[in-house]
This record gives C-alpha cells, structure tokens and sequence, in this order.
C-alpha cells in the first residue's frame, strides 16, 4: 500500500509536457496470478505517469484479486469474453491518456522500458505506433521480436526479426517496421481517433497485424524501438497449438488476406491456400492421428466463405475528448 500512495503523490507533481499521461491496457482472461505478476513489474516502471487499466474478459476465476492486491488499477469486467481487439477497445474507451499502451498480460516490462517508447512518438508526429522489443521469459536473453518482415501476399506468412537470437543489443536501434507486436505496442490517442478502433472480428490473432495496416494507409509509420525491454511468456494464456489456436490462425490468416490484398496476388493467394497449404495441413493432421486439428483448419478455412460481408475496412470510432 505505501508504493500505492507513494505513486499517487508523485503523479501529483508530474509535469505532463514532460511526461504525458500512458494509459496502460492490459486483458485478463482465467489469469489473474499472470497479471498480477506483469503488475508487480509495472510497480517498480521508472515512468512517473501511467493509469493502468485491467480488462478481465469474463474469467471464470474471479477477478476480484487483482483489485486487491493493486488497488491503484482500475479492473473492468465484461459480461462477455469479446477477445483480444474487443478487450483492447473496450480498455481505450475508458483511457484518458495522450498515448495508450496495448500491453499482454504473459508479460513482464524492465523498469525503464516506457521512456523510449514516449520518446519516439513525442520527436515524431508521424509515427503511428512503437512497439517494444520483446524476450522469451522463459530463456538466456533469447530474442522473440525485434521487427518484422513484410507479409508475403501469396502465403499470407511473415517472420520475426531476430527470434531465437541472443540479446546481444544487436537490436538496441530505432527503425521502421511493418507491423508492430500487439503483446507491447503504444499507440498515440490521435491516432485512434483518426483510424479507429481495433477490428474485432477477429476475435484472436491478427488483430494487430490489421490494425497496423489501417494506421500505415492513414499516412504513419510503424517503429520498432530496440531499447524498450519487454519480457514476454508466450502463450501462457492461450497454452500450446490447440485445437482453437488452428482454427483462428487459419481463419484469420484467410480472412486478413481477404481484407489487405488486392488483385492478382489476391487471387494467387487463394488458389495457393487451396491447393497448397490445404491438403498440406490437412495430411499432416490425419497422418498423426490429430483429427480434431485436421478439422478445426478445415472450419477455419470454410469460415471465409461463409462471411464475405466482413471484408469491408469499417471503422470503429472514438469520439474525441
């Protein structure tokens, strides 16, 4: 409790020109000694003003622990789990920062990790996003994201930069990247004002990889920020490849093609997930005896086809304060 009255004296004297207000968003869901632990991390942060908002998306296990181990945070339960997007809006409605901060809750953050990220968006009014480097938790410094390539419009596949690499500070640099990583990325309130909320169809996976789409065609840039330490456990809210994990990755892949390529290599696309990731995916399941696999690929694929209404780019808006 005395770091909790301490955090509120300071946030009294804080100059917000100098350090503007960070809305921290972070979802809950059947999780709460995760979260508590990325909030224990955040009470030892070196940045002096920060709201933190948990939005606990229907957990079974009540959530009402969190609130009392960290009554600094303002803990929001929704009736429903509405997933990752839909958690991440419903944390953005509520914010009152200049920038928010989509943050994992399978996360733990350095103490000095918010700063760069500040840092970049405040010295560049174009940049859209900042998004931190991020560690394997459970590892000797090994790297999971440090940048990303570019998705490839036929296989609808991109890769990480720097995953599995040691942390050697071979990546403690600042650059352009085309897509952030939706387990640390800070985004300018102005931003979302302008692009709209995260699209929530697609309930989990790709989200954030659509998201960075509509801010780069508004006209900004995505930035990789090296020094912005963030320890990530992967999967530990999702657990393991899974039936449900096959089926959103497959559908949202699909459907994430359908909404950002154009043309030829749209139609490219198609006929290589037809004929080639299909039957590939599908083999491979029977071959090992997972059936449930085999079927949950085969549903995510059928899905697209059975939705077509959902590839218009509507915006979700947030009205200006």
């Amino acid at each position: 409790m005395g770091w909790y009255v301490k955090f509120h004296f300071d946030m009294r004297n804080v100059r917000e020109d100098i350090y503007p207000l960070v809305s921290i968003v972070t979802i809950n869901y059947n999780g709460a000694d995760v979260t508590c632990a990325l909030l224990e991390s955040l009470r030892k942060i070196t940045y002096p003003n920060v709201e933190i908002i948990v939005v606990d998306n229907h957990s079974k296990e009540d959530p009402g622990v969190i609130k009392e181990r960290y009554p600094e945070v303002r803990l929001i339960r929704n009736k429903s789990n509405i997933g990752f997007a839909g958690g991440n809006n419903v944390g953005f409605k509520a914010a009152k920062g200049k920038y928010f901060l989509m943050l994992n809750n399978d996360t733990e953050v350095a103490p000095d990790f918010m700063e760069p990220l500040v840092s970049k968006l405040e010295s560049d009014p174009g940049a859209g996003a900042a998004t931190a480097k991020l560690i394997y938790y459970h590892s000797d410094g090994k790297i999971q994201f440090a940048g990303s390539t570019k998705i490839n419009p036929i296989s609808g596949r991109n890769k990480y930069i720097g995953q599995h690499e040691k942390d050697n500070g071979q990546y403690n640099h600042c650059c352009c990247t085309p897509y952030g990583h939706g387990a640390a990325m800070m985004i300018p309130k102005k931003v979302i004002q302008e692009v709209g909320f995260m699209p929530e169809m697609y309930f989990l996976y790709y989200e954030e990889l659509d998201f960075c789409e509509r801010i780069k065609d508004a006209g900004y840039t995505i930035w990789f920020v090296g020094n912005s330490n963030v320890f990530h456990k992967e999967s530990a809210t999702v657990g393991k490849l899974n039936p449900m994990k096959i089926y959103y990755l497959t559908r949202n892949r699909l459907l994430f093609m359908r909404r950002n390529v154009k043309g030829v290599k749209l139609y490219l696309s198609m006929i290589y997930f037809t004929f080639v990731a299909l039957p590939k995916n599908l083999l491979t399941y029977l071959l090992s005896k997972k059936v449930d696999f085999a079927k949950a690929f085969m549903k995510g694929y059928l899905w697209n086809f059975k939705n077509k209404a959902l590839l218009e780019n509507k915006r979700i808006k947030l009205e200006a304060a």
